[in-house]
């Protein structure tokens, strides 16, 4: 066993590292629909309350995208599946770009939504580097792979200020391009993907039907705590570029929030694993939760920019430490065969919600403003907290 173990954990290592560069390129794009979107949408809508539409469509677009790139990879193979993906990331931001330079809201969401497309294979990062590792590495791969978003976190903003004027008769588009040029880059990235051995490989098909799976109590708390986690991350992000320009701070400013916000996201991965390893899933999940509850407090205690960005910044960690903890509490709950679908399963249900979240993040802005977006985040917070408490004494009262 310990062969094998080795074997496998060599190759989930190599591949961890590659899926990080790859995490790079690709995560730059959320950060650049997120940065722009809303600000691109107010351009362009007649009703300024679909102003978040496109990064709604963004979400939706994760959403959409995840059972049909789960079904592609598990026929033609997770590489050639990222190959696909990138080339759905080149396309969604030359339309995007080209919905700018036309005046077209409509062109512009499509291109948001399809850009979304692209992330929900890159989603699938985080579980692709577990396939080959053994049980006690799978967290720290999964933290790997979410490393390379320390990269993303720099690179998606920095091209929103170094491209959003290179096209002078399109503001903004050319960050669109920019982030075109990006996928195609993770295309080669992906390439250098190895695929697992037939001998450490899963079976085929098979295994319990996903309605069993899925009524599992971990697994409905472990995706409810990655619900909650990334649509409340996803809830304020959205809604904070816009407050922060409606406060009359500058769009550097907001971007370079954006920026903050996903360097704090990404920047723990370098520990996040171990941390599991020490505390547990469910200790570091709700440690998370308790993280984006404190931004939204920060986030109500005032409106100048240091008070957006230490928002932006413990919603980040929050976000990492919720969603890195219940996507390792999910990987306990299938078996190899059963992967692909319950992976799928689990990553529609949190992206739907994040586009719901992120749709009414900006009818509430604009409603009831920045203080109204904050507070909607605590009791979604506490029923998470409580279905965590209660798995963990479920888990406490089994006899060993």
């Amino acid at each position: 066993m310990q062969v094998h173990s080795h074997i496998s954990d060599t190759l989930a290592k190599r591949n961890a590292l590659v899926l990080a560069c790859a995490q790079a390129l690709g995560g730059s794009s959320p950060a650049i629909v997120v940065s722009l979107g809303g600000l691109v949408g107010q351009n362009l809508a007649e009703n300024k309350e679909l102003a978040t539409l496109p990064v709604s469509l963004l979400n939706l677009g994760l959403a959409l995208g995840t059972i049909p790139a789960a079904m592609l990879m598990r026929r033609a193979g997770r590489r050639i599946g990222y190959i696909v993906g990138a080339g759905i990331g080149l396309l969604g931001g030359c339309l995007a770009a080209l919905g700018i330079a036309s005046f077209s809201f409509v062109l512009f969401c499509l291109g948001t939504m399809i850009i979304g497309m692209y992330g929900s294979f890159n989603q699938s990062y985080r579980f692709a580097a577990t396939d080959a590792a053994s049980d006690s590495f799978k967290p720290r791969a999964i933290a790997w792979v979410m490393t390379g978003g320390l990269v993303a976190g720099v690179l998606g903003p920095q091209t929103v200020i170094w491209l959003r004027d290179a096209v002078h008769t399109a503001p903004f588009s050319g960050a669109f391009l920019g982030q075109a040029a990006l996928a195609l880059m993770s295309m080669v990235a992906v390439s250098f993907l190895r695929p697992v051995p037939v001998g450490i490989a899963p079976k085929a098909g098979g295994g319990r039907p996903l309605g069993e799976i899925v009524r599992q109590p971990r697994f409905v708390v472990a995706a409810v705590a990655g619900l909650v986690s990334y649509a409340l991350m996803s809830f304020v992000m959205t809604a904070a570029p816009m407050a922060m320009v409606g406060c009359g701070l500058p769009i550097e400013a907001a971007a370079l929030g954006i920026q903050w916000h996903i360097l704090a996201m990404f920047g723990p991965s370098f520990f996040t694993g171990r941390l599991i390893g020490r505390f547990g899933k469910e200790r570091v999940t709700a440690a998370g939760l308790c993280l984006i509850a404190l931004s939204s407090a920060v986030g109500l205690s005032g409106i100048e920019i240091a008070h957006f960005w230490a928002t932006l910044i413990l919603l980040g960690i929050g976000w990492n430490f919720g969603f890195i903890g219940a996507t390792a509490m999910v990987t306990d709950c299938y078996r190899p065969e059963e992967r692909t679908k319950v992976q799928a399963a689990n990553d529609f249900l949190i992206f739907g919600s994040v586009a719901a979240a992120s749709f009414s993040s900006g009818r509430l802005l604009n409603a009831g403003g920045w203080d109204t977006v904050n507070s909607m985040v605590f009791p979604p917070v506490v029923v998470a907290l409580l279905l965590l408490a209660w798995q963990h004494r479920a888990r406490a009262t089994i006899p060993a």
